[in-house]
């Protein structure tokens, strides 16, 4: 396949604001396409090279891919830039532009092995090496073709989906309609590479993507807790149940091989991000398992020995760096309480009870207080009296509350449901919630704020079922004005021209400049209320949902875009608070 057809496909996806449209397109070009072309194909639309959880990163900033654009189309710097602010982004200055070179030959797969062979170009003098690289990769390319070329090696193509509509594309591809999404979605929840499930389908068919297995080295999504606002709620919905403490850490999945010559250990984030070189100090326990083969669950969260307390989450997190890494294993120690058994030596626990897969896991840790790694500890509830004493102990120890786990509950990737519930400080007899929410764009600052350049931001939330982002509040506190300041230059490296296709806003609300949909922040509000302007929830004549007195409570790094807050979680909080 042409690497000119697949960008006349995502130009008219950019040119489409319905949906199955969009779904529609990817699945004709999953038809066409080989079962390796579908692999890069599914990786190219969402903008990357790679399953995310590999952390692979062009590192080109638009500054140096400016000079290119300039030498490929003839034209100064200064020209150039100028053309930018007119039409937005210099993927869009690419397309209109025309150069000696204007062949359609190139194949998806020849401009792919290209990209990779660029991304991984490092070392003294890399960057000017990269810059020959796209100049003579660009220059080989049509106009259209170099448009999102640019736009991908720049982290900008942003064609309004996420992984959920290629996975609708794929059941369409196959059935003409969203009839697999279930068995799709299971399949990739289990093994998140989507490159992997649209080769896979594409080489088997359903048939196989129904037996498809847990890798290791592929992460497992996560399961998720839903809340419930008092005890007395989570022990009449779950019956006799166990509660564990609910950490202010650093959510890890663990896996771990050692079945070859030398161990292999990974720790995933929250958002199945690679974070292995971030742990050093916690590889030697994991490998000291006594198992072949394992993946589990746990939360990091650093340790003052000094005063046997837990660190703040804020401390906690500063572990996610580059540089510096034993010494910030020496100045932030770290603790990795196991709380779930995911596989074990080649078998696949997900169908087994709770209650058997922490049996397992307690038996692979040794009681040590020394040790970094433990398990965590779990209490038997049978009514609402013992879950809000236990819960209370928890919070008098500094902990944000509890996590009530069913005992036969199995493991459910991908999923947030009733087999956990979570009960935390601000949710016990309170108004106030605390909301995952994604940063859409911001408003200009008046008066004091008028030097910072911004006053105010618009955030909202994830609708998986329509795979767009929904607004619920326009947030102007909480923040100091070094915050205010550190905020605007966040937002800026993320600014696009116009709405992204993926957000639902109403034009009373567009801020005055719009961001793509990637920062995640915590927001705290007194109360859910009914909104006749904010899109979350909205449908038609009813009303949507909005924050009362909403304030910034701090960023989400652990969190990708679609793991904010849900529509429905939402929908669910509301009615909550209104019970209480």
């Amino acid at each position: 396949m042409k690497f000119h057809v697949v960008s006349e496909i995502f130009q008219s996806i950019e040119q489409t604001s319905s949906r199955l449209e969009m779904t529609q397109l990817l699945a004709d070009l999953f038809k066409k396409a080989t079962p390796h072309e579908a692999e890069i194909i599914s990786y190219l639309s969402l903008g990357e090279l790679y399953p995310p959880y590999k952390n692979e990163q062009f590192n080109i900033a638009e500054k140096l891919m400016l000079p290119i654009v300039a030498r490929l189309m003839g034209k100064s710097e200064s020209v150039v830039k100028t053309a930018v602010k007119k039409a937005g982004d210099l993927g869009a200055v690419v397309a209109d532009g025309s150069w000696l070179q204007s062949s359609t030959d190139l194949t998806v797969t020849k401009v792919y092995s290209k990209l990779c062979a660029i991304e991984k170009i490092e070392g003294t003098g890399s960057q000017e090496d990269k810059a020959d690289a796209l100049f003579e990769l660009l220059g080989d390319l049509d106009a259209l073709s170099a448009k999102y070329v640019v736009r991908i090696v720049l982290g900008k193509l942003r064609l309004g989906f996420s992984d959920m509509t290629v996975i609708d594309a794929l059941s369409w591809m196959e059935v003409g309609d969203k009839s697999l999404r279930k068995e799709i979605e299971h399949a990739y929840n289990i093994s998140v590479d989507i490159g992997l499930i649209a080769k896979t389908i594409k080489e088997g068919g359903i048939q196989v993507i129904e037996k498809m297995k847990i890798s290791i080295g592929i992460p497992i999504r996560p399961a998720a807790a839903e809340r419930l606002p008092t005890a007395k709620d989570i022990v009449d919905k779950l019956g006799p149940c166990v509660a564990q403490p609910k950490l202010d850490g650093f959510r890890l999945q663990i896996h771990l091989d050692k079945t070859g010559a030398k161990p292999k250990v990974y720790f995933f984030s929250r958002n199945l991000k690679d974070m292995s070189d971030m742990f050093p100090d916690l590889v030697t326990p994991i490998e000291e398992l006594k198992v072949k083969t394992l993946i589990c669950e746990g939360e990091a969260i650093g340790y003052d020995p000094n005063t046997d307390t837990f660190l703040p989450f804020q401390e906690t997190v500063k572990r996610r760096r580059k540089h510096g890494i034993e010494a910030a294993a020496t100045e932030f120690p770290l603790k990795l309480f196991l709380f779930d058994l995911l596989y074990l030596n080649g078998k696949p626990l997900l169908d087994e009870p709770h209650e058997e897969r922490y049996e397992k896991m307690k038996k692979l840790v040794k009681i040590d207080p020394d040790n970094p790694l433990q398990f965590i500890q779990e209490k038997e509830i049978k009514t609402a009296k013992q879950l809000e004493d236990y819960f209370h102990e928890m919070i008098e120890e500094g902990l944000e509350g509890v996590v009530v786990k069913r005992m036969d509950a199995i493991y459910q990737p991908g999923k947030r449901n009733f087999n956990w519930i979570k009960l935390k400080r601000q949710d016990e007899g309170e108004l106030e919630d605390t909301i995952d929410c994604v940063i859409l764009g911001y408003y200009d600052g008046s008066g004091k704020r008028a030097s910072f350049g911004i006053g105010a931001f618009l955030v909202g939330v994830f609708n998986k079922k329509n795979d767009q982002f929904e607004t619920v509040a326009k947030v102007g506190t909480g923040l100091s004005d070094a915050k205010w300041k550190e905020l605007r230059k966040k937002l800026d490296a993320v600014a696009v021209t116009n709405k992204p296709k993926d957000v639902v806003c109403a034009k009373d609300l567009y801020p005055d400049v719009w961001t793509a949909p990637e920062i995640m922040c915590v927001i705290r509000a007194d109360e859910i209320t009914r909104s006749p302007t904010h899109s979350a929830g909205k449908k038609d004549k009813d009303q949507g949902y909005a924050l009362r007195f909403p304030r910034f409570m701090g960023y989400r790094e652990d969190k990708s875009p679609e793991d904010a807050t849900s529509v429905s979680e939402l929908k669910d909080m509301f009615t909550h608070q209104k019970m209480r």
